[in-house]
């Protein structure tokens, strides 16, 4: 049978009941108060082994009590509910010292679940007040049940230095997360270096992150500094790390592994002391069965992996991501308006291909073309037209057009580059996307002959066969060699 003693502070009174009965029928003697100053008589008291309170309380912010709590009593920990279910009420939880964060409205087997850790292995952390500066604007918006789990990792993270692999596709935030891990971290008066690996030349990859000495290949009249030298003492972010040559990944591994690298054409180690965060829109785990990722190096990049919902799998943070949006066009100077419910709808229902981003671009677009005050659900519908049907294939969620796959392509770029040029390589990712099924259809129509395969392609036997070989298409299903 559990055993302890949990105070609560709550203001409202319901959830002071809900608490006292859920946890009191499994087994915790629980008192409850609504008051700051109620809960610390009981603590300045030595009573209680687990402390559970709200964030606004009438008489003192919750977590302006923590750290008295901690000082007084190091070793009882504390757990903070709170309606203002951001991602600086995580980290703030975290930095204070709380031994955890449960956004309201909670789920109560999460809660007993967190109780019963907390009492099992209460823990001293040490008194690290939360720096205000840089906390005005939030870096990432959502009230989901997805969002509030990335919220509370991220506050987890903050205070390491771990190694962190962010997963998603493209325009789901994954740049926002890994400032939010800097911004909010132990480095946050470090510099904070983004590189995206599919806009650097791959001839240019190992010199762009580890720098190079004069002379050390045609056209380096100077010696050229690194991201590495750049984000010295901060955070390096490795953007589409997938599409790093393998080169450059073998002189990676070292760094995670030494902590040291050496620039082009030099041969004297230089130490470095950078958190790398790195992130992908693809399956590395694939990447690596094709030998283009070293499996080594994805252990050393995944200590801590992340994965970012797409916009589908929230709809429900929709409305606030719009509220956002618009009143950032307020700020902007731009008239401000709002969308009706019907709007809304509407894009509740969108599967958002380009996800944030492309919600973000579509709402600014709105607000600067539209010249009422409220947006009509017309407005949207015209916007969000779907493209024209063509040739379809399996793109693993069911039957698209192959125009559709561009289109798909083309508004996940320009949804994460707004009116900015996207980076190189376009032309090659949509023609690899496109290329993969396109051949298994064709290999499974001719039953995985390759030479009516060829034909039926106009492609030459022996083009066919380095493309097979390419994509490691001998792993599909249903391919038989001729």
């Amino acid at each position: 049978m559990p055993e302890g003693t949990i105070l609560i502070a709550d203001d409202d009174s319901a959830i002071r009941t809900v608490l006292n009965q859920a946890l009191g029928r499994a087994g915790y003697d629980v008192r409850t108060t609504g008051t700051a100053a109620g809960l610390w008589r009981w603590v300045s008291a030595g009573d209680g082994n687990l402390v559970i309170t709200d964030v606004i309380l009438p008489d003192e912010n919750g977590f302006d009590l923590i750290p008295r709590i901690k000082r007084l009593r190091p070793d009882l920990p504390v757990v903070v509910m709170s309606a203002q279910n951001t991602i600086l009420t995580a980290i703030t939880a975290a930095e204070r010292g709380a031994f955890d964060y449960l956004p309201k409205p909670f789920d109560l087997k999460e809660l007993t679940a967190v109780v019963q850790r907390a009492l099992a292995s209460p823990r001293a952390k040490p008194e690290t007040p939360a720096d205000e500066e840089g906390t005005d604007g939030l870096p990432l918006i959502g009230r989901s049940p997805a969002m509030q789990e990335i919220y509370r990792v991220i506050a987890r993270l903050t205070q390491t230095d771990l190694t962190v692999m962010i997963m998603g596709e493209s325009g789901t935030g994954k740049e926002l997360v890994a400032r939010a891990l800097h911004d909010y971290g132990k480095r946050r008066h470090g510099t904070f270096v983004a590189v995206n690996m599919a806009a650097i030349p791959k001839e240019l990859v190992e010199s762009e992150l580890f720098g190079h000495e004069r002379g050390a290949f045609t056209g380096a009249t100077n010696r050229g500094i690194g991201r590495f030298e750049q984000a010295e003492g901060g955070t390096l972010f490795l953007d589409e790390i997938g599409d790093m040559p393998l080169e450059a990944q073998t002189r990676l591994l070292r760094v995670l592994q030494q902590g040291e690298y050496t620039t082009v054409g030099g041969r004297t180690p230089i130490r470095t002391d950078v958190r790398i965060i790195a992130a992908t829109n693809r399956d590395l785990r694939q990447l690596i069965q094709q030998g283009l990722f070293r499996e080594d190096l994805y252990y050393r990049l995944n200590v801590v992996p992340l994965r970012l919902p797409p916009l589908r799998e929230r709809a429900e943070d929709i409305a606030d991501l719009v509220r956002h949006f618009l009143r950032k066009a307020e700020e902007e100077g731009l008239p401000a308006k709002h969308l009706d419910t019907d709007a809304l709808d509407i894009l509740r229902h969108h599967r958002w291909p380009g996800n944030v981003r492309e919600l973000e671009n579509l709402i600014r677009r709105l607000a600067v073309l539209h010249s009422g005050d409220t947006i009509p659900a017309a407005a949207l519908t015209a916007e969000l037209k779907e493209p024209a049907k063509a040739s379809s294939f399996e793109d693993g969620d069911g039957p698209v057009s192959l125009s559709a796959a561009v289109e798909r392509h083309l508004a996940a770029y320009f949804a994460e580059h707004g009116d900015r040029l996207p980076p190189p390589g376009l032309y090659d990712r949509i023609v690899q996307d496109i290329e993969r099924p396109l051949l298994s259809i064709c290999l499974a129509a001719t039953r995985g002959n390759q030479i009516r395969a060829a034909h039926l392609l106009g492609l030459n036997r022996n083009t066919l066969r380095k493309k097979i070989r390419d994509l490691g298409l001998e792993v599909i299903r249903g391919l038989k060699a001729d």
